[in-house]
């Protein structure tokens, strides 16, 4: 039944997303173009195993495994041609934690990093970010973005076990 539920939400969820787009082709082809777009989190989906699954299941409206909802918050990632701001929670097996309770999640400023952009048949994109030079560990950033702006970006890193985020990419504002 609880899969059931999951395959039924996700279905409404990718529905409702087309419904809603955030951006035209246009405008997601050249803010990818130009290395200048936010991805926004809305949720952020650990990966299954016992511990997590007992600990989101003791959380509010908790379902296990699946999606946890980041609708309002102000997660994202920043990306420019000479840097990327990370500011994102982390839900799922660390191993190993800071000492500072406030250093959590996964939120660093990187001016060292690699960028590689692919584009397939259909337009979307795939966008590979690997950080050099992140304090206490380097990332790995795999951004899938649709031609309407929606995308999936998978942090993946030494020390923590891989997350996925579902959002959208967003234009920055503009300076006056």
């Amino acid at each position: 039944m609880k899969r059931l539920n999951l395959i039924l939400s996700l279905a409404f969820i990718s529905f409702a997303t087309q419904l809603f787009a955030q951006t035209n082709k246009e405008t997601t082809s050249r803010i990818v173009g130009d290395k200048n777009y936010i991805f926004v989190a809305n949720t952020a989906i650990p990966m299954a195993n016992n511990d997590i699954n007992k600990v989101l299941m003791m959380m509010p409206g908790g379902q296990g495994g699946s999606s946890i909802n980041l609708s309002g918050s102000q997660y994202d990632v920043k990306v420019t041609k000479d840097s990327v701001v990370a500011y994102l929670p982390y839900y799922g097996r660390a191993f190993s934690a800071p000492m500072d309770p406030t250093q959590g999640g996964i939120k660093f400023t990187s001016k060292d990093f690699s960028y590689t952009e692919t584009k397939n048949k259909r337009g979307a994109y795939t966008i590979q970010i690997n950080t050099k030079d992140v304090s206490r560990e380097n990332y790995r950033f795999t951004i899938n973005i649709s031609t309407n702006g929606y995308a999936s970006l998978t942090a993946t890193s030494v020390n923590k076990q891989p997350i996925l985020f579902n959002g959208y990419l967003d234009e920055p504002k503009k300076k006056d």
